[in-house]
């Protein structure tokens, strides 16, 4: 019935219709007329179909409605990622968004503007939320706070703009205090213009309590600590070893030198490979992916749990896995010295680097060895003691040619360094590495490539549904506004569009001290990256044919790649799309959830160096420059920040839209884009998740040194002989418009954001206005790294 309905409505002839007119038209009898009213309901829900006036139905697009994923950023405005592919993204004003909360699936009315002399095609397409189809979450945590006469919470997550108004909590386990971190099931909210309200579910404790900070965490982004009891009772039928009625169907492996090479702290080892001669100038490369499929069942209650998850999270502190540690950690993991069933993609590859075949066939393994990335460097630059040793040097001189043909096809190197956070007993952050992408790291990521462009192109050419890793060409429009910021640092820069032109900017931004920051502007123009059931291709990549196929043990998407390739039970088309949706959702929630997890022990190892008075030095990049501040990256944290012009005491710095740069008037000190600054953290605010910086003073501008004059390219240089100077007596500070008001929130204030200025009673409705202007947060719609993230 649902095929037969979308075809009607689809139909050039057809006329809005109601529930009666739609059984006449699919000469469907009366008795049917609940199923037709389920069908419309479930497919009004998917926002495959709109209602309309006089409860009237037709396609979305019809009426202009594009259903799809909102998200909201930290000021309020909104973008819709549409369900269709092809379509771009759609702006919408923070008037516009509704009650619709970030991630919310929902259903947009795009404007449409009147063709001729106004319109400019460059403009981006504008929109406003008409209805909410499903919201992504229901339980908000948050801050509780109280006033005289009600009580009210407010949510942690900055992008939700109104405070939620709440009774006294019964029933929950323990009493709920004043400034306690709570969990709020969020009830009726009919309008923007009113506060919503809801019931605390949960108490949480204090938020400076040890442990606190990530249940926070784990509650706001729905991540289970647990595994039903149905699930874990599934995987003990499997047993913790590989079974000789395992093996029928399976290529023996188990000789070969197989190897496996990941992070020290890792335990669920997906991938492994194995490298030999085959003739005199070609190689015999097996990728090896542990065989989830084989103990996961479509249906099953163990499968039904994996694809809710639709990934594994790795938080700061802990995994949350997809699957079940019996699975994830042994009897899938690829460890050594036991057998484990693999699926195996067997490439040819001659001595340039370049595949002659490949094939793909069901496998088992006996790992000889297991290398962490730093060990199987230290192999690399030594001498093989070895065997397996001569062979992980062979993979590497390979995987180098493999990577030269790669960017010699367009694919771009957008990689960028990375920080752990190692922390200590009590949850406290201990150290703060980064994390060297070497050739140990970049070995497995061309492997992993192959086997994942091999699998894409099989599957193509089988014309198997499937699901595929796409990443879409950007906007033309946002490459146009990048390429006019790059120009205005002097930098050449062609036309964006073409790949070629783009690698060309990547080469020259690495040769430039502005280029790190210059190339996080283009990180900010790319589409991100989703799963979809049409091979898109992957721009970032530049492949045609691209999909997920080597982390089973950690992605859903993966698992449903090996059911199409090797058993073709997929399923159909229709819901392998509401799977591809779904698992780009859960990918984004647990992005988001593995940054906050960063950030709030980096929030409170910042905070306390506060409080002890003596903050460390930090160097940092200058990424963006505002009339208000200075953004920054500070690179040994891993994090961004503002460095407020109302800080920079020592001159009255004047903004210059131009150059995108502040100058002293006095000093004649300048301050740009891609500019390297010594800083230490001045405040922290973990409710907006925001941290202002101050630059640390340089004793030697304080003997009186010369400016150093400004780059005839345009590019802003500071020297030590051009920092700070003490202020001349009597002379005027600089005061940005970020001083003029309060940055934070009043603990003690009585009413709740949103509420007026009136006396405190529930019924109060309005938009509490913040004194302080929005600050630009950087948005990465592009995941770089490794490739088992690509």
């Amino acid at each position: 019935m649902e095929e037969d309905l979308l075809n009607l409505l689809g139909r050039k002839d057809y006329v809005p219709a109601d529930v009666p007119e739609l059984l006449g038209a699919l000469k469907l009898p009366a008795a049917k007329k609940r199923t037709l009213q389920k069908t419309l309901k479930q497919l009004e829900r998917a926002g495959e179909v709109v209602r309309i006036k006089d409860a009237r139905y037709v396609l979305p697009e019809e009426a202009d409605l594009i259903p799809g994923r909102i998200q909201i950023t930290r000021q309020g405005r909104g973008f819709l990622l549409p369900d269709a592919p092809g379509l771009g993204e759609i702006a919408i004003p923070a008037s516009q968004t509704g009650i619709a909360l970030h991630d919310d699936h929902v259903l947009v009315r795009r404007d449409v503007r009147p063709r001729g002399m106004r319109s400019k095609p460059d403009d981006p397409d504008t929109g406003s939320v008409v209805r909410v189809l499903a919201r992504r979450r229901t339980r908000i945590v948050g801050t509780l706070r109280s006033s005289e006469r009600f009580h009210y919470v407010v949510p942690d997550d900055s992008r939700m703009q109104k405070d939620i108004y709440v009774p006294p909590a019964r029933d929950v386990g323990r009493e709920a205090q004043s400034g306690d971190k709570v969990v709020v099931e969020l009830g009726e909210w009919e309008s923007r213009h009113t506060n919503p309200e809801g019931v605390i579910v949960e108490v949480l404790g204090p938020p400076t309590a040890e442990g606190v900070d990530m249940l926070a965490i784990l509650r706001h982004y729905d991540l289970p600590l647990q595994f039903p009891p149905k699930v874990l009772q599934e995987v003990r039928r499997f047993g913790s070893e590989v079974g000789e009625r395992d093996l029928a169907g399976r290529t023996d492996c188990r000789d070969h030198p197989v190897v496996t090479i990941d992070p020290e702290d890792a335990k669920d080892f997906d991938d492994a490979f194995s490298l030999e001669r085959s003739g005199s100038k070609r190689w015999k490369l097996r990728v090896h992916i542990a065989d989830v499929s084989h103990y996961v069942s479509p249906g099953s209650v163990l499968d039904v749990e994996a694809r809710k998850r639709g990934n594994s999270t790795y938080l700061v502190d802990r995994v949350v896995p997809m699957l079940p540690e019996a699975l994830s950690n042994e009897l899938c993991s690829l460890k050594p010295r036991v057998d484990r069933l693999t699926k195996c993609v067997e490439f040819l590859i001659n001595d340039d680097g370049k595949v002659v075949r490949s094939r793909c066939y069901p496998a088992v393994i006996h790992s000889r060895r297991r290398f962490s990335y730093e060990a199987a460097m230290e192999v690399m630059e030594g001498s093989p003691g070895d065997d397996i040793e001569e062979m992980l040097q062979q993979a590497d001189r390979l995987a180098q040619k493999i990577r030269r043909r790669r960017f010699k096809d367009g694919s771009l190197e957008l990689d960028f360094p990375e920080s752990k956070i190692r922390l200590d007993d009590r949850g406290r952050v201990a150290d703060i590495v980064r994390v060297e992408y070497d050739r140990s790291h970049q070995l497995i990521e061309e492997f992993m490539l192959l086997a994942n462009e091999a699998v894409a192109g099989r599957l193509m050419k089988l014309k198997q549904p499937s699901i595929y890793r796409v990443h879409e060409n950007p906007d033309p429009s946002r490459l146009k506004e990048y390429r006019e910021e790059v120009l205005s640092h002097n930098v050449p820069c062609g036309n964006l569009e073409k790949t070629a032109e783009v690698q060309k900017l990547l080469r020259k931004l690495g040769e430039l001290a502005i280029g790190p920051a210059l190339k996080i502007g283009f990180l900010k123009s790319l589409m991100r990256a989703r799963y979809a059931v049409e091979p898109l291709g992957h721009y970032g990549l530049a492949k045609d044919k691209y999909t997920h196929f080597t982390s089973p043990i950690r992605r859903y998407a993966d698992l449903v790649v090996h059911r199409s390739l090797f058993e073709d039970r997929s399923g159909k088309k229709a819901s392998l799309k509401e799977t591809a949706d779904h698992i780009s959702a859960t990918e984004r929630n647990s992005a988001d959830a593995e940054r906050d997890s960063k950030s709030v022990k980096l929030y409170a190892y910042l905070q306390a160096q506060i409080k002890s008075g003596k903050p460390r030095r930090y160097e940092a990049l200058v990424t963006d420059v505002r009339n208000f501040g200075i953004f920054i990256d500070v690179i040994d944290l891993g994090m961004g920040g503002l460095v407020p012009l109302s800080l920079l005491n020592d001159d009255f710095y004047e903004f210059d839209a131009t150059r995108v740069r502040v100058h002293g008037r006095r000093t004649r000190r300048t301050i740009g884009l891609g500019d390297r600054l010594e800083v230490e953290v001045a405040k922290v605010d973990p409710l907006k998740k925001q941290v202002d910086f101050r630059l640390v003073p340089d004793p030697a501008r304080k003997r009186g040194g010369k400016r150093r004059p400004a780059d005839p390219k345009g590019n802003s240089r500071t020297s030590k002989s051009a920092r700070k100077r003490p202020a001349a007596k009597g002379a005027r500070k600089r005061r940005s418009p970020a001083a003029n008001g309060n940055n934070k929130r009043n603990a003690k204030q009585s009413t709740p954001k949103g509420a007026e200025k009136q006396k405190s009673t529930p019924g109060t409705r309005a938009a509490r206005k913040e004194a302080s202007p929005s600050r630009k947060r950087r948005r990465r719609r592009s995941r770089s790294g490794s490739a088992r993230n690509r």
